[in-house]
């Protein structure tokens, strides 16, 4: 079974080779030297204190609550819109170029599935993967972006305690995996990053005045990447106490929680937002 995957691998690396702008997107997206030479050195790289993680968590929610009973100056309706579609479209590219990165350096560095599954202990927060999952700790702060935008438009009741408390932990988790080394990282990565693609391009048709009607399949989809997590999370919890242990093992215990109440959160928001939306229109 092993030999089939690295024989698959080398198969889908050699033919991704022969493409003519392979090169070019592989230099950017894995080999650039400050992919390749990343390290995450606690206290050293921008953002990797404790004190930093604090502070900003603790600003977000500070300033979300304090916003959310003042006044603010009144936006057009039409910057706003504008507004939200460029930071709609940028955290669409975004995330569609760390899910493709993320994607590239599996293919290009994982010997194997189980790599993936279960780094070796003590494997050093250095290198592509580790690069990607930096890049997708600060995305989740310029995240925070998403609640002033709620607030600016007077829609409360957008601004949830599922919004608020997803926008805040998700951070902690990131910081949490890059401290640790964890695991299961990369394909959280990749599969929250492809959501992210779907979710961002459906708010930036909403802000240029195209209302969609596959809403339900954007919080759809959240629900099935949190039971893709609960299922690495097994296989996780499986190999290190079947093996020699996995990296991060740590962290795991802070995302089962934290991706359980997540998931219990989105089920109870999908059953009041769409059972009613049904009510509504059978009457």
């Amino acid at each position: 079974m092993e030999f089939l995957l690295q024989t698959n691998k080398y198969i889908v690396g050699h033919h991704l080779s022969k493409t003519r702008f392979f090169p070019t997107i592989q230099y950017w997206l894995a080999d650039h030297p400050n992919i390749q030479n990343f390290s995450w050195k606690q206290g050293e790289t921008p953002g990797s204190s404790l004190l930093f993680l604090s502070l900003t968590v603790i600003s977000y929610l500070s300033l979300t609550y304090l916003f959310s009973h003042t006044t603010l100056i009144s936006c057009s309706r039409r910057f706003l819109k504008s507004l939200t579609a460029i930071h709609s479209l940028i955290l669409l590219s975004l995330s569609f170029v760390m899910s493709l990165g993320c994607t590239l350096c599996i293919i290009l560095i994982a010997p194997n599935v189980d790599y993936l599954i279960c780094f070796p202990q003590k494997t050093p927060p250095t290198g592509p993967l580790f690069f990607w999952a930096y890049i997708f700790y600060i995305s989740k702060i310029y995240e925070f972006m998403d609640t002033l935008l709620i607030i600016l438009s007077n829609s409360t009741r957008r601004l949830t305690f599922l919004h608020v408390y997803h926008h805040a932990t998700v951070v902690v988790m990131c910081y949490i995996s890059l401290h640790t080394s964890q695991s299961m990282f990369p394909g959280v990565l990749v599969t929250n990053a492809a959501v992210h693609v779907i979710m961002y391009f459906y708010y930036f048709l909403c802000a240029l005045g195209i209302r969609p009607k596959w809403k339900k399949i954007v919080t759809d989809c959240q629900i099935l990447q949190f039971f893709s997590s609960f299922g690495i999370m097994g296989l996780i919890f499986y190999y290190h106490f079947t093996g020699q242990g996995c990296s991060g093992i740590s962290g795991w215990w802070f995302d089962a929680v934290f991706i359980t109440s997540l998931l219990l959160l989105f089920l109870d928001f999908h059953a009041k937002t769409y059972s009613k939306k049904k009510i509504t229109k059978e009457n």
